[in-house]
């Protein structure tokens, strides 16, 4: 199986495919400027307890208050909340975690109001992002997550990733962990570190021992609510999280952004850094490599796949609702139970893939096509649980019920990603008239020389629908060449899948789009008339 990276790296977001044979199976979008995601660490303060649900609620900086429960303080609260007291009344000296004692564990049957009052300084860390109309959910069990381990203070257990197969490996790491592991610190050692040298896994240990200790460092010379850490660059912590050796390629359209990727992978894997590639071609990443078209029929409420059968997807607050049909299919038995399994089998494989795809978690519940056969319900709840093998979020499956539903429990730590997949027109903003399509290339021609003579932007990118692109290109004498000889070699018409019909879309050579909205609905000549106006205006005051 081929597996590739997509990076479309934008102005305000950073958005990563993940290929598999050319088909999308997975992709995370992750906000440049993004606050209070998981894993981030937090001083905060505590505002209210409340007895009846067990738990706290934090002002971490966030419109809502966060929630921590008593569950999320840990075994070794106690030890923990010590060493912070102890940090806070002392800024001058950052404590030792290695001299510390480790303190008694708290009873899971206790009660937050005997270990948190309110007016309590915090360190917590992000363990949900903010859903919906809940704030973040929070955790005081910190952890530093690496490529090859995963590091929390307050503890001395060393454990291992299950996945790891070998006796003989698990003993070599627990072994090696050991005796580089620091006093004070609990390790859980990753997959990825399997059969990896010390000398890659003590530099990353170090690594993490230095986050936390200059972490408590910062939390000493900050007022609550403060951010105290973060990843430093939160592509970079996608990709870790992500990466595997089997990628084939990884394609980047920004030079700063190739070039923390790049260094990334040569630490992780110095053999694989030559699969990072800078993709500088003008037309976007994401329709080169025909993911704008995934995108666009994966995200819907109905979504098709072979034969003719479809899914249909509902969200609600509570749970995600999925109904199999098998719709007008072209090779369908005259066998209905055969039928049925057949549609099943490949509705499972499809709903595996939008699991993952739009990262939908809770509690979901799919109808399948009603099968009467005992050995037919097995085959396919075998058949659901092999294809979610591959999902890395924990997820249970349970078999199917006597009306024919199975139930899905999946690891949910952020909104479920929702892209919608209707446009509005851009020509009537939804209010149900337009201008004549047929001047839709005269309203371009406008804007060009609006752009040209009166912002005197030379060279830029114009992005089209790809109908429109290919109707201004064609011919020997063709508009687009009309448009050149008249304004310049600098402008470029490129075609867009991600636009609707009359829409476009403009960036100068820098890539930075240039705000025209103000003038879509004007011709030139009132924009002209506008800026004579104002200048007048200006003039007389």
């Amino acid at each position: 199986m081929k597996s590739e990276l997509v990076v479309d790296v934008q102005q305000e977001e950073v958005s990563i495919a993940l290929l598999e044979d050319s088909r999308l199976v997975s992709l995370q979008k992750e906000s440049r400027n993004i606050a209070y995601a998981v894993g981030d660490l937090y001083l905060a303060k505590v505002k209210k307890i409340m007895p009846g649900l067990n738990a706290a609620f934090l002002d971490v900086g966030y419109e809502k208050d966060a929630f921590l429960h008593y569950l999320d303080l840990g075994a070794q609260f106690s030890t923990y909340g010590k060493f912070i007291a102890e940090a806070m009344a002392d800024k001058k000296r950052v404590p030792l975690i290695s001299k510390f004692k480790l303190e008694p564990d708290i009873s899971k049957q206790g009660t937050i109001g005997e270990v948190l009052k309110p007016g309590d300084q915090l360190l917590v860390q992000i363990a949900k992002e903010p859903i919906s109309s809940k704030g973040p959910r929070l955790t005081t069990e910190i952890s530093f997550t690496g490529r090859f381990m995963v590091l929390m203070p307050f503890g001395d257990k060393i454990s291992i990733s299950q996945k790891i197969k070998s006796t003989e490996e698990k003993i070599r790491l627990r072994q090696l962990m050991g005796s580089i592991k620091p006093k004070g610190f609990s390790v859980i050692v990753r997959t990825s570190a399997e059969n990896k040298r010390v000398a890659e896994l003590n530099h990353e240990m170090r690594t993490l021992v230095k986050c936390w200790e200059e972490s408590i460092a910062k939390m000493q010379r900050s007022q609550s609510p403060a951010l105290i850490y973060e990843e430093d660059s939160r592509m970079v912590s996608v990709i870790r999280d992500i990466f595997s050796p089997n990628f084939e390629n990884i394609y980047v359209n920004e030079a700063e952004a190739f070039t923390q990727i790049q260094n990334y992978v040569s630490l992780i894997a110095p053999e694989n850094k030559d699969i990072v590639k800078l993709y500088a071609k003008d037309t976007p990443i994401f329709d080169h490599f025909n993911i704008t078209r995934q995108i666009k029929s994966s995200f819907g409420k109905t979504v098709s796949f072979k034969s003719g059968a479809y899914i249909i997807i509902e969200h609600t607050e509570a749970l995600h609702v999925v109904d199999v049909n098998s719709g007008n299919r072209s090779k369908a038995s005259s066998d209905q139970e055969s039928n049925a399994l057949d549609v099943n089998l490949k509705a499972a494989d499809e709903i595996a893939r939008q699991l993952r795809l739009r990262d939908m978690g809770g509690i979901i519940v799919i109808d399948f096509i009603d099968m009467n056969k005992q050995e037919h319900r097995q085959a396919l709840y075998d058949h659901m649980r092999e294809v979610m093998a591959n999902d890395r979020a924990r997820h249970n499956i349970l078999p199917l019920s006597k009306f024919g539903l199975m139930q899905i429990t999946r690891q949910r730590v952020r909104p479920a990603l929702d892209i919608t997949t209707s446009e509005t027109c851009p020509s009537c903003f939804g209010k149900g008239e337009v201008q004549p399509s047929i001047l839709f290339t005269d309203k371009l021609e406008e804007k060009i020389e609006y752009l040209v003579d009166h912002l005197k932007i030379k060279k830029f990118k114009m992005y089209v629908h790809p109908y429109v692109e290919a109707y201004v290109k064609k011919g020997m004498f063709s508009l687009y060449g009309k448009w050149k000889l008249r304004f310049g070699r600098g402008v470029k018409i490129i075609p867009d899948e991600s636009l609707a019909y009359l829409e476009y879309k403009v960036v100068d050579d820098t890539n930075k789009e240039i705000d025209l909205k103000e003038e879509r609905d004007m011709s030139s000549s009132q924009s002209k008339n506008r800026v004579r106006l104002k200048n007048r205006d200006k003039e007389e005051n």
